[in-house]
């Protein structure tokens, strides 16, 4: 039986006109993530990355920590949904992502806030009404993360491994997850505000199917360095 390690990627740049590119924060998870593999793998498990910028500087940061020599193959149907149009079409003004960092921290509660308008602009995109509008719709989006998880399940079975690590983000996870434990969308994308930068989420393949194993292991930073815990 095949563990698959599901990995969303270190934190990000929020706020910033590209957000795909690690922050300091999202450099130092990927190292204790790279230093708890070199812990629990005996041997190099099969790696996959999607193939966004903090995808990759994810996978590489910790590979380095780990197994300096591995390759790791790149696919694009592990990419993150385009959460910036998600929120631009909800709220036009925050197609300037420093607009929508300004709204958000200057409340007394910012997570709570974001979290509001996340909820908002993802009840938009899931609606029917508006799909036509998005440049990848929300049942495209899903469709696209099921396919991806097939494909992985049948290399895995065809080309049998002991582990297989794959460098995603948190709304293909959430994706994921909903799909094994037949959740809604809304459930399915509440997920996203408790998964942690760098977390582990794992399933079993047993028989060509993927399991839930565990959701949102981040117990190597917590122990670490608590300090270095960010969920944005």
């Amino acid at each position: 039986m095949t563990t698959i390690y599901l990995v969303r990627h270190g934190q990000a740049s929020f706020g910033k006109s590209n957000y795909d590119e690690l922050s300091k924060n999202g450099e130092a998870q990927a190292q204790l993530l790279g230093q708890y593999f070199k812990n629990i793998f005996t041997e190099q498990p099969y790696i996959i990355s999607g193939s966004m910028k903090r995808h990759q500087q994810t996978t590489q940061i910790s590979l380095k920590e780990c197994f300096p020599q591995a390759s790791y193959e790149v696919d694009g149907l592990w990419n993150e949904f385009n959460h910036q149009q998600v929120f631009s079409l909800y709220e036009p003004r925050f197609a300037k992502p420093e607009l929508l960092k300004q709204d958000v921290f200057k409340e007394v509660d910012p997570r709570a806030y974001l979290a509001q308008i996340f909820d908002e602009a993802i009840a938009r995109w899931t609606n029917e009404a508006f799909h036509h509008e998005y440049d990848e719709s929300w049942p495209t989006f899903k469709t696209r993360v099921e396919a991806a998880l097939k494909n992985l399940c049948i290399e895995l079975t065809n080309n049998p491994a002991q582990e297989a690590v794959v460098f995603t983000s948190g709304g293909v996870i959430s994706v994921i997850i909903g799909k094994l434990l037949e959740l809604s969308v809304q459930r399915t994308f509440a997920l996203s505000w408790s998964i942690a930068n760098t977390s582990v989420t794992t399933l079993k393949l047993v028989n060509g199917e993927p399991l839930l194993l565990s959701v949102n292991e981040h117990q190597f930073i917590k122990s670490k360095n608590p300090a270095l815990l960010t969920w944005l």
